[in-house]
């Protein structure tokens, strides 16, 4: 299943906690994710600085469990919102005849 997760900042902000090795050390893990197969696309936001993740999970309780393992999400720096996706069905319209043959 894809699980859009959609990064939220948590009060207070303080910018002094964002380190450069906690930085670094949420790209490395970020990468293994990717490389586990688990995180399939990363972007920031061209608004605001947040993440925007697309996941790869047998349910959204495995991909909170994923994203937990994040670095700032372990600091209570940030949090992410969760959104299960599923295929757009509506192409099957397409196909369908619009009268069904006759036996």
């Amino acid at each position: 299943m894809k699980i859009l997760a959609v990064e939220r900042p948590l009060p207070p902000p303080d910018p002094a906690a964002y380190t450069p090795a906690l930085l670094e050390a949420e790209a490395r893990r970020a990468w293994e994710l990717y490389q586990a197969g688990t995180l399939r696309e990363l972007y920031f936001r061209a608004d605001r600085v947040e993440a925007v993740l697309l996941l790869e999970c047998d349910c959204t309780e495995t991909a909170e469990a994923a994203l937990a393992t994040l670095p700032l999400v372990a600091a209570g720096l940030v949090a992410f919102d969760l959104i299960p996706l599923i295929p757009y069905p509506g192409f099957a319209r397409l196909f369908a005849p619009e009268h069904p043959p006759q036996p």
